[in-house]
């Protein structure tokens, strides 16, 4: 992953709205959501929800398919997967040792 291409990544994923929307998106799984059941879900006005798409599909982290008249949201797990790795691939490169990683689970 270029340096340019984990920023705008990470930019998208700045805004609060936006941030909401792509966890729901990891959470649904592969299937991904319609963008009626997104916005249903999170309580979002249309509009804003499909401004908010618009950025994250910009930037590839989310991709939408259309089954009829319904279109589907669906979460690019590649490129999520491509900037974890990008932003652990400096880890410990100076050879001083990782200090322990503790995930734990975000509300």
């Amino acid at each position: 992953m270029k340096l340019d291409d984990a920023a705008a990544s990470l930019e998208a994923l700045g805004n609060p709205t936006r941030l909401k929307i792509y966890r729901a998106l990891v959470r649904a799984g592969a299937e991904g959501l319609p963008v009626g059941g997104l916005q249903e879900k999170l309580d979002v006005a249309a509009s804003t929800l499909s401004h908010h798409l618009k950025t994250l599909v910009a930037v590839g982290l989310v991709t939408q398919t259309r089954e009829g008249t319904t279109l589907i949201c669906h979460t690019n797990y590649a490129l999520m997967r491509g900037l974890m790795e990008y932003l652990a691939a400096e880890c410990c490169a100076e050879g001083t040792g990782c200090a322990p990683v503790r995930f734990s689970k975000v509300a």
